[in-house]
């Protein structure tokens, strides 16, 4: 009786747990079979346990792309985020119609495709006619190779991730700077408070759960880092990951096995690691917020 009260209700979420199930479910469960085996795709799959997992952990490559994931996240999401907030404090300063005008300028590396992206900084790092070492030779400096020397590959890929992420991120705090109340600012200016001291005593502190949001959506973007690395090193597998692997990153990592050596298994292994490793870095983030809101 009660099944048939609430017939209506099940059939209109009915659409919704179908591709939720299909498109969400299915493929977790899978995904999670298939880690605990030794498959090629065609070949019937065979019960490894815990191989494939053990695998990985103890591959050079996990290990080179653990790595450069952390220096990699080290330095992109804080540099992004301090990148993203002096853009967005200079845009809020100018005119509206000026703002505007910069507001779509900053922003447009956003909207520009990866592979167009890649392109332009494949050119302006060129190594005899690039933009950059025109630049570096007008002041005396010799042809630097940046994306081919294991010294400087991975910060040109920071460059490259800081230009298209700080227009995403200088949106998002433009908009938490609107709604900042000026009688903050106007009671500050009554206290005598100077620009600097405004911005660091009113506007930061209000700019927290912004900043909070830009932080952990920036973390969880760079663990997953593929697109522009695979680009810049040439979009094949077998010159994924640059010289040396310096530009080698656990996405990259895991599609090598899946693609490239065939290895579904040890892809479905990595990928859960992954997984677990982003949602558990995530809830700490969370955690730590909310024991600092609390004290």
């Amino acid at each position: 009786m009660s099944f048939r009260r609430h017939l209506p209700h099940y059939l209109m979420i009915a659409p919704f747990m179908i591709l939720f199930a299909a498109f969400f479910l299915y493929p977790i469960v899978s995904g999670l079979f298939y880690s605990f085996h030794d498959w090629n795709g065609v070949q019937p799959p065979v019960y490894v346990g815990l191989g494939n997992y053990a695998k990985i952990l103890q591959s050079r490559d996990f290990n080179r792309a653990m790595i450069n994931l952390a220096t990699y996240i080290a330095l992109t999401v804080p540099l992004g985020i301090l990148a993203a907030l002096g853009l967005a404090l200079l845009v809020d300063s100018f005119t509206p119609r000026w703002s505007n005008v910069f507001r779509n300028a900053f922003f447009m590396p956003v909207v520009l495709p990866a592979f167009l992206s890649a392109t332009i900084w494949r050119w302006i790092y060129a190594p005899n006619f690039g933009l950059l070492n025109t630049i570096l030779g007008m002041f005396g400096v010799g042809s630097v190779n940046f994306l081919n020397d294991t010294g400087t590959m991975l910060y040109a890929l920071i460059a490259v991730d800081i230009w298209v992420s700080a227009g995403f991120n200088m949106v998002i705090i433009l908009a938490g700077l609107k709604n900042i109340p000026t009688e903050l600012y106007e009671a500050a200016r009554l206290d005598g408070a100077s620009k600097w001291q405004q911005t660091v005593f009113v506007t930061l502190p209000m700019l927290g759960p912004v900043l909070f949001f830009v932080f952990t959506y920036g973390f969880i973007s760079a663990m997953q880092v593929f697109d522009k690395p695979w680009l810049l090193t040439g979009s094949s597998f077998a010159s994924y990951g640059g010289r040396r692997n310096a530009l080698l990153f656990p996405v990259m990592d895991m599609m090598g096995r899946a693609f490239g050596g065939v290895k579904f298994g040890e892809a479905a292994a990595y990928g859960f690691l992954l997984t677990v490793a982003i949602v558990a870095v995530t809830a700490l983030m969370f955690a730590v917020r909310s024991w600092r809101e609390r004290t």
